[in-house]
């Protein structure tokens, strides 16, 4: 006898401080609706929730989960040994915390921006050697522009600031790509390994960073060739690494000199940018869907 078909439960992760989803969410959410998904809301690391009562966790605006870093890979390893599933899946999601994949994804011929890492207490050293450069340092396990410094090596107000930095982090340090500024980073989304729809992010005037609790803004436009090809040959990297499985991808890169360097993949957490392309929520929320019913399969 066939048993009875039902919705698949999906528990839609956010932080303590982000406990209702954005607009930006809110279409996807709509959209697994419409699809018979229905989903509940809850704080990653609320010690009250039973994970168990769900077949998955998407996650989305847990925004916070960078600086709970321990707690967070305990919360994935927990998730693992009850037996539900993370969406992206929690290895891809442990490999993207930590912003050391970008020397991996160099290593496979993918071209980022120029990057080296140094600890905390290292930090004084390398820049030492970079006297009068314009550059950026921000913590390989970061978000949001945290404990992100720009400025010019050997500037005393700059030079304060690194010495200030907490210990205990790895930093990369990076050149400052001043056409973040003039052009604007491109931001490229990929639902179940297919491109989605692309958004061009500026920074408001006399600011390097484009989140929008900084002014910045979003605006949708086509990416040529060039980006879309960059954007999926990084992607081919990481599956030649051994994450052959991407429900969602955001590519953040930059044109330089003709040539799109990698500056992000975006497999955590990301913005997705639904609200700039009405169509991507229902492609977002469908792929989502399909997961869920292949997880249903494999449990019956």
């Amino acid at each position: 006898m066939l048993q009875p078909v039902t919705a698949p439960r999906l528990a839609i992760a956010t932080a303590t401080h982000y406990p209702a989803l954005g607009a930006d969410d809110a279409a996807a959410v709509v959209a697994l609706e419409r699809l018979g998904v229905p989903s509940t809301i809850c704080v990653w690391n609320d010690p009250q929730v039973d994970w168990t009562q769900f077949d998955a966790v998407l996650i989305r605006t847990i925004w916070d989960y960078f600086k709970h870093y321990t707690a967070f890979r305990h919360w994935l390893d927990r998730l693992d040994q009850l037996g539900v599933a993370t969406i992206n899946d929690s290895a891809l999601l442990r490999w993207n915390s930590d912003k050391h994949y970008l020397l991996e994804l160099a290593q496979h011929g993918v071209e980022i921006i120029p990057t080296q890492v140094a600890s905390t207490r290292a930090l004084p050293a390398l820049l030492a050697t970079m006297t009068a450069q314009q550059v950026v340092v921000k913590p390989t396990i970061s978000g949001g522009a945290w404990l992100t410094l720009q400025g010019t090596v050997g500037d005393a107000v700059f030079d304060e600031a690194v010495a200030q930095l907490p210990v205990g982090h790895d930093f990369l340090v990076q050149p400052f790509v001043a056409e973040i500024v003039s052009d604007g980073e491109w931001s490229l989304l990929y639902f179940g390994g297919d491109f989605s729809h692309a958004v061009i992010k500026r920074p408001a005037s006399g600011d390097y960073r484009v989140q929008g609790e900084f002014g910045g803004r979003a605006e949708p436009l086509q990416p040529s060739t060039t980006i879309l090809a960059a954007a999926e040959l990084a992607l081919a990297a990481v599956t030649g690494i051994g994450h052959r499985d991407h429900a969602y991808v955001r590519v953040d890169g930059v044109l330089r000199g003709g040539r799109f360097l990698i500056m992000e993949l975006e497999m955590i957490e990301p913005f997705l940018h639904l609200d700039a392309h009405p169509q991507a929520a229902e492609r977002f929320a469908t792929q989502v869907a399909g997961r869920l019913r292949r997880l249903q399969a494999l449990q019956t």
